[in-house]
């Protein structure tokens, strides 16, 4: 489908603000462009610092939770780790590993690991994962969460019922029946009796501010020296996992974790960071947030995607560059399979796209027998790019009578709310759900599918009519565009000043311009030949652009010819190529004139 291009509005007096926050205009522009959704205060976004942190002890069961950890550490008790098997997940496993081990003097011999197996178990406290625990010869005394837990009190019971206590910490939507009241401690920022300001931190970010009370009740009970070290170090995987989860980077705290984190980060004095720069041949380029989001998140979510996460895990906390390397080497050939997964996922889909849009009016679901659960999380966002209109994607279990399905949505309709209608108008057909707004995860009965296409798009089309969309832009893809760059501003110093408002994220998104250009040259790049580089000029200059995935496949026609004039819209990005720095042109969208 041909994208609707909407150039953003902007929304207060772009002078007042170049004056009172000290901004280039470029810079002004991008963040009027973005404020018309944004919840917190400009100068707070603007000038996001760590001092935005509110206190931990605001989070709910936050003191009932400190108690009992700090209760175990004094007793020597086994502590299991189990956290979810994602990027946000394996963040927060290394946050609450390293600061019992090395921040809390807590013996390593007796911290657990207890992360799920995705194909196998599925998500959070699983059955098949609590089976396990329960089997063990010695069972964990607690089992701190993170990520996960929320939803899962059948689970939290049986554990319980061997003496097991459990505290959940997490970020995902309360259920509709409420928290799991089997828990000790259930913290968690979505909560309705949380006073915590800020509901969009992520998994990682809860088990930091934990991490970070209990500091401070170890030091209250003598446990810890007043001197012992602040837990300010452990910010560079809080930033991983925040970007990797796509939380809100309109939020304070989160553009703070995520800018302190880099730095952290930026000094290599990790060994898996070390690791990565030399994977991916960094020289003398830090790492972005859109590093963390596109080169390391991927490769860590790879292991988990295709197979077990534990490698992931090792990576992170391995205590030497050759270990770190090690891990590394096997996560990063995990992630070409998962590459290739996806590609063949992604050409089914395709197919199967078009006689779903004549069945289905506001939605995209597909299933097909050959999908893999691992990858159709990504699946489904790029269906949702393309066609502009929640997708969920659905795949085999181990068991024949069950789906399970991941969700993307656009911003217009909140996914989550969507399923659950489902659930609550026609019970039995969703044998379980999570997520958020963004994006969701479920698992449905096999011989319900067709039931579930039609009730999850009426289920849509509810949310378009309660919120009077505009139908025709509502459901079909969007690029919102900043407007346009004179020639002087497709510049080093443009590309200085918006780096200078980075994190870039979901609901502070990535600036994009757009402009029209002649075509000098044009050719395909890549391994597969799916990419162009093109040669662009405007009247007085000359610049170099690409278009990563411009052809669905090696051998087709290019959209345009050499001397023709186009309409591209674009991100303007640095390049660094053997040893040299060059403006460049990202192209997201381009089309004839």
């Amino acid at each position: 489908m041909i994208p609707e291009i909407i150039a953003r509005i902007p929304q207060v007096d772009v002078a007042e603000l170049i004056q009172r926050l000290s901004l280039s205009p470029i810079q002004a522009r991008i963040v009027t462009n973005r404020m018309e959704s944004l919840q917190w205060d400009v100068d707070d976004l603007v000038t996001a610092s760590l001092k935005h942190i509110a206190p931990p002890n605001l989070l709910k069961d936050s003191d009932s939770a400190v108690e009992r950890i700090a209760q175990a550490i004094k007793n020597q008790q086994t502590i299991g780790l189990l956290t979810d098997y994602d990027v946000d997940g394996i963040t927060s496993h290394a946050i609450l590993f390293f600061a019992l081990k090395d921040y809390f003097n807590f013996p390593e011999a007796k911290i657990q690991h207890l992360i799920g197996h995705r194909i196998d178990d599925g998500y959070g406290i699983s059955q098949g994962l609590t089976d396990r625990i329960l089997a063990m010869d010695e069972m964990p005394q607690l089992i701190i969460t993170a990520d996960c837990g929320s939803s899962d009190e059948g689970q939290i019971v049986q554990l319980k019922e061997q003496g097991i206590d459990i505290i959940v910490t997490d970020h995902h939507a309360i259920p509709q029946e409420g928290i799991p009241l089997s828990a000790l401690a259930t913290i968690n920022p979505t909560r309705d009796d949380c006073q915590y300001p800020d509901a969009t931190i992520a998994g990682c970010m809860v088990s930091w501010l934990l991490m970070s009370y209990l500091r401070a009740r170890l030091i209250d009970d003598g446990v810890l020296e007043t001197s012992a070290p602040k837990l300010s170090a452990l910010l560079d995987f809080v930033s991983l996992g925040t970007v990797a989860d796509a939380v809100s980077l309109s939020s304070p705290i989160n553009r703070a974790v995520v800018k302190a984190g880099l730095k952290i980060i930026n000094q290599l004095q990790r060994p898996c960071w070390q690791a990565m720069h030399k994977l991916l041949e960094r020289d003398f380029q830090p790492f972005t947030a859109e590093d963390l989001g596109f080169q390391i998140g991927p490769r860590i979510n790879a292991r988990s995607r295709m197979s077990d996460p534990y490698m992931a895990l090792h990576y992170l906390c391995a205590p030497s560059i050759s270990e770190s390397m090690s891990q590394l080497s096997g996560l990063d050939k995990d992630n070409q399979i998962r590459k290739d997964t996806e590609k063949q996922m992604l050409d089914i889909a395709l197919k199967l796209a078009g006689p779903q849009l004549k069945k289905l009016n506001w939605s995209l679901v597909i299933f097909d027998q050959a999908f893999h659960a691992g990858v159709q999380g990504i699946v489904a966002s790029r269906l949702m790019e393309k066609y502009g209109r929640p997708v969920i994607i659905f795949s085999p279990t181990n068991d024949e009578q069950i789906l399970t399905g991941s969700a993307r949505t656009i911003p217009a309709i909140h996914i989550r709310e969507a399923i659950e209608t489902v659930a609550n108008h026609q019970p039995g057909i969703i044998s379980g759900f999570g997520g958020h707004k963004g994006a969701a995860g479920l698992k449905i009965k096999r011989d319900k599918i067709e039931q579930f296409c039609e009730l999850f798009d009426q289920a849509v089309a509810t949310q378009i009519n309660a919120s009077a969309l505009d139908e025709h832009i509502a459901l079909r893809p969007i690029i919102y565009t900043d407007g346009s760059l004179t020639e002087d501003e497709i510049s080093f110093a443009s590309i200085a000043e918006l780096k200078g408002l980075e994190p870039y994220g979901r609901e502070f998104e990535a600036p994009v311009f757009e402009g029209e250009f002649k075509v000098q040259s044009i050719r395909s790049i890549g391994a597969e030949a799916n990419h162009l580089m093109i040669q662009l000029a405007t009247d007085s200059f000359s610049f170099r652009a690409v278009w990563f995935r411009a052809l669905d496949k090696k051998g087709d026609s290019f959209p345009f010819n050499n001397n023709d004039d186009i309409h591209a819209v674009y991100q303007l990005k640095e390049n660094y190529f053997r040893g040299n720095f060059s403006v460049q042109l990202h192209i997201i969208h381009a089309r004839l004139l």
